[in-house]
C-alpha cells in the first residue's frame, strides 16, 4: 500500500521546485538554482497527468509567483497581490498539465526522449503565453530574467530572451533526464542528461561585443519625498529634484557631455498645461546645455492621461515626444474597472492612462557625431516585441536603449533589481547599451555585454555620468524576432498531439508498483 509519504513526494517537489525559482532572481540572486527548480518541476509532472499535473503546477506557480511578487501587493494590499500571483501561477498549472497528460503517454509507450523534451518546449510556450494574455499579459519572472549574471545570457544575443529560457530549461531537463537514467539504470539516458545539462552552458564561451563609439551620457536621480503610492503628494518636490539634481550634475559635467535623462514621473505636472513646471525643465536643460529626456505625465486626452518621455532641445522648441505604447493593466489603467471594483477598493488608485501609438525615436545632435536614443517606459523592458521594435525603428543607425522607471511605489523591495536584471539582458539580446534610470533608484549604465557601471542605490538622490557605446549592429536576436516562440510552441503542439493519437493503452507504474509486477508475492 502506497504510504503518505510517497503521496507527499511530488507536491513537495513541485512547492521546492517553485521556491528555487524565487529563490534565482534578484535577490538573492541565486540563478543557479532556476534550472534545479525546472528539474523537480518536470519531474513532478512528467507523468503525473493532466488533471493532477495542473494542481501541481499551481502549487510551483504559487510558490514562485507569491514571493517573487510580493512587491507588487506593498501599498495595494494583499487581494491584487494574490490575484495576480494567482494568474501567473495558472499559466505555470496549465503548462504542467500539459506535460503531464502527454508526459504521461509518451512514457507510457517507451518515449523518454519526446516526453522529456515537453518541459523546455513547455517553458518556452508558457512565458509566450504569459507574456501575451490577458491584456497585453505580464512577462515578468521569465525565466531568462534570472539569468543576467549566468553563463547562460549571452545566449540573449542568439534567440533573445525565449533563448536564454530555452537554455535554462534545456539544463534542467538535462538534469531531470540523468537522475531518471540513473534511478532506471540507463547509462545511455545518463550520458544524454549530462550532455544536455552541459551543452547550453557553450554559450557563455563566446565573446560578447563591447565595441562602438562612446558618447558622454549624464542621468538624474532625483528621489521622492517617500515612498509608496502618495511618492508624486509632493509633485513639485519630485520636479525640484530633479532640476537641482541636474545643476548639480553640469557642474561637474565633461565637455563633451551630449545628452542627460531623468526618469518616468519626474514631472507629473503636466509642462504644457503648467508655465511654472516648463520653466523649471528649461532652467535644468539651460544648465546642463545639451539635450535633456525628461518622464512626464500629461493631462491629454480629454479625460485621460498620458506617460510621457520629452525630448528637449537646446533653443527653448517644443520637445519631441514618446507616449508609452503599453500602460500597465491594474496599475495604470483598470480594465472592466467596474467588476474589479467589486473585489478590492484598489481598482480606484488606478489611472487611465491611453497608450501611444508610436515607437519613440530622438536623434541626439552632438559634436563628435549625431546618435539615436530609443525610450522605453518601466514595465516596457519586459515586452521582447516593443524593445525589438524600438532597435528596428533606428533603421541600422548608431543608438542605444534609455529605459525610464519609476520604483517609488514598491519601496524597498526587490522589484528594482529585478527590472535592472530585464535592462542586462536586453543590452546583450539587442547588441546596445542601456541608461537604465530610476526616479528613486536603481539607476545605471548598462554595457553591450550586459556590464554594469554607475550603479545607484533605493532612495537616494544621486546623479550618474557614464561613456555607453552607441552602436548600430543589428544582432541575430533582432532578425528571428518571435520565430523561437513560434518554434517552441509548435513543437510541442506536435508533441502533445502525437502523443493522444496513440493507440497503445498506457499505465505508467510508480516503482514500487513495477518491482510488485516484476516479482509477484505467491
Amino acid at each position: 500500500m502506497p504510504t503518505p509519504l510517497r503521496y507527499a513526494a511530488r507536491p513537495a517537489a513541485a512547492v521546492t521546485a517553485g521556491l528555487f525559482l524565487w529563490l534565482a532572481f534578484p535577490e538573492p540572486n541565486l540563478w543557479w538554482l532556476a534550472p534545479v527548480g525546472v528539474a523537480l518541476l518536470g519531474a513532478a509532472t512528467l507523468t503525473a497527468g493532466a488533471a493532477r499535473g495542473f494542481g501541481l503546477g499551481l502549487l510551483a506557480g504559487w510558490a514562485f509567483f507569491v514571493p517573487v511578487l510580493s512587491w507588487s501587493g506593498v501599498y495595494v494590499g494583499a487581494v491584487p497581490w494574490f490575484a495576480l500571483a494567482t494568474l501567473e501561477a495558472s499559466y505555470v498549472a496549465l503548462m504542467s498539465a500539459v506535460v503531464g497528460y502527454a508526459g504521461r503517454r509518451l512514457v507510457g509507450n517507451g518515449h523518454v526522449g519526446a516526453a522529456v523534451a515537453l518541459v523546455p518546449l513547455g517553458w518556452v510556450a508558457q512565458e509566450w503565453a504569459r507574456g501575451s494574455t490577458p491584456y497585453g499579459g505580464f512577462p515578468w519572472a521569465r525565466l531568462a530574467f534570472s539569468q543576467a549574471d549566468s553563463p547562460l545570457a549571452p545566449l540573449a544575443r542568439w534567440l533573445g530572451a525565449p533563448g536564454v529560457t530555452l537554455a535554462v530549461a534545456v539544463v534542467g531537463t538535462g538534469l531531470l533526464a540523468a537522475a531518471y537514467g540513473l534511478s532506471e539504470g540507463r547509462r545511455g539516458v545518463v550520458v544524454t542528461g549530462v550532455v544536455l545539462a552541459v551543452v547550453p552552458w557553450a554559450g557563455g564561451l563566446v565573446p560578447l561585443p563591447t565595441d562602438g563609439r562612446e558618447v558622454a551620457v549624464g542621468f538624474v536621480q532625483g528621489n521622492v519625498p517617500q515612498a509608496g503610492l502618495e511618492f508624486n503628494a509632493e509633485r513639485r518636490a519630485v520636479l525640484d529634484n530633479h532640476v537641482r539634481g541636474t545643476q548639480g550634475l553640469a557642474r561637474r559635467a565633461p565637455e563633451d557631455l551630449s545628452l542627460v535623462v531623468w526618469p518616468e514621473n519626474s514631472s507629473d505636472i503636466d509642462p504644457f498645461r503648467n508655465a511654472d513646471a516648463a520653466e523649471q525643465i528649461q532652467r535644468a536643460q539651460e544648465a546642463v546645455g545639451v539635450p535633456l529626456v525628461v518622464g512626464a505625465v500629461l493631462a491629454e486626452p480629454v479625460g485621460a492621461s498620458s506617460n510621457v518621455s520629452l525630448f528637449y532641445l537646446p533653443g527653448g522648441a517644443e520637445p519631441q515626444r514618446y507616449t508609452k505604447l503599453h500602460p500597465v493593466p491594474f496599475a495604470e489603467y483598470i480594465p472592466n474597472r467596474e467588476f474589479f471594483r467589486v473585489f478590492s477598493a484598489a481598482a480606484d488608485l488606478a489611472g487611465n492612462f491611453v497608450p501611444g501609438e508610436e515607437v519613440g525615436v530622438f536623434d541626439v545632435p552632438a559634436a563628435a557625431g549625431d546618435y539615436l536614443v530609443l525610450p522605453t517606459i518601466c514595465f516596457e523592458v519586459a515586452y521582447d516585441g516593443l524593445m525589438r521594435d524600438a532597435v528596428l525603428a533606428a533603421g541600422g543607425e548608431e543608438s542605444l536603449l534609455l529605459v525610464q522607471t519609476n520604483n517609488a511605489t514598491f519601496g524597498y523591495t526587490a522589484e528594482s533589481e529585478q527590472q535592472f536584471a530585464i535592462s542586462r539582458i536586453r543590452a546583450i539580446e539587442h547588441g546596445r547599451s542601456v541608461v537604465h534610470v530610476s526616479t528613486v533608484g536603481v539607476s545605471g549604465f548598462v554595457g553591450p555585454d550586459g556590464a554594469v557601471s554607475g550603479k545607484t542605490g533605493l532612495f537616494t538622490a544621486d546623479q550618474g555620468l557614464g561613456r555607453p557605446v552607441v552602436r548600430s549592429e543589428l544582432t541575430p536576436a533582432d532578425r528571428v524576432g518571435g520565430a523561437p516562440e513560434w518554434l517552441a510552441a509548435t513543437a510541442l503542439l506536435v508533441l502533445v498531439l502525437g502523443s493522444s493519437r496513440s493507440s497503445r493503452r498506457v499505465r505508467v507504474l510508480e516503482p514500487i508498483a513495477r518491482a510488485r509486477e516484476d516479482h509477484p508475492v505467491a
